[in-house]
């Protein structure tokens, strides 16, 4: 029994809390200036191409096939 009312306590207090900060709007702590939120920030076609190859080349890294057999597996 007193588990249960353990839970219930736990479940009450979770609600209470839910409905407490449901009440209260944070505002953002740094607000972007209209210039740089209207600006495209887009990287370089170079850092595009060298991205795609390195994650290329990890993933020709990763095995392929079944998972070992054997303990812990």
């Amino acid at each position: 029994m007193n588990y249960c009312k353990r839970s219930a306590v736990l479940v009450v207090f979770v609600v209470f809390l839910g409905v407490l900060m449901s009440q209260y709007h944070v505002e953002a702590t740094r607000v972007l200036t209209e210039e740089l939120a209207g600006t495209n920030h887009t990287l370089p076609l170079e850092y595009m191409m060298k991205a795609k190859y390195t994650m290329s080349y990890w993933f020709e890294m990763l095995a392929s096939g079944p998972s070992p057999r054997g303990r812990g597996h």
